[in-house]
């Protein structure tokens, strides 16, 4: 896992709870995903999923807990594997 010098913690996250993101590479277990051997496919480039946690890593980055509803997964990414996959809903003007 190549972090680089970035520290994200000094930034908010770059996602939210519960925002709609779509996997932008082959996700595949580093041995931390049970149930699965060492390399196996857990997410496909372009699966959708719903950030179910937030957590960090090493004091440096952000890891996203996304559960991968086809799958049923919930799978540890990172924000380089990550994009929204839609902007939040526009909010309707309410009828007084």
């Amino acid at each position: 896992m190549g972090l680089g010098n970035e520290v994200e913690l000094n930034d908010a996250p770059a996602f939210d709870l519960g925002d709609r993101v779509r996997v932008r590479k082959l996700i595949r277990n580093d041995g931390t995903f049970p149930g699965k051997e060492v390399g196996a496919s857990l997410a496909k480039k372009g699966d959708i999923g719903f950030v179910a946690g937030i957590g960090t890593y090493l004091q440096q980055v952000y890891i996203y807990s996304v559960h991968f509803l086809e799958s049923n997964h919930v799978v540890g990414c990172l924000k380089k594997e990550l994009e929204l996959a839609e902007e939040s809903p526009p909010t309707s003007p309410q009828a007084d």
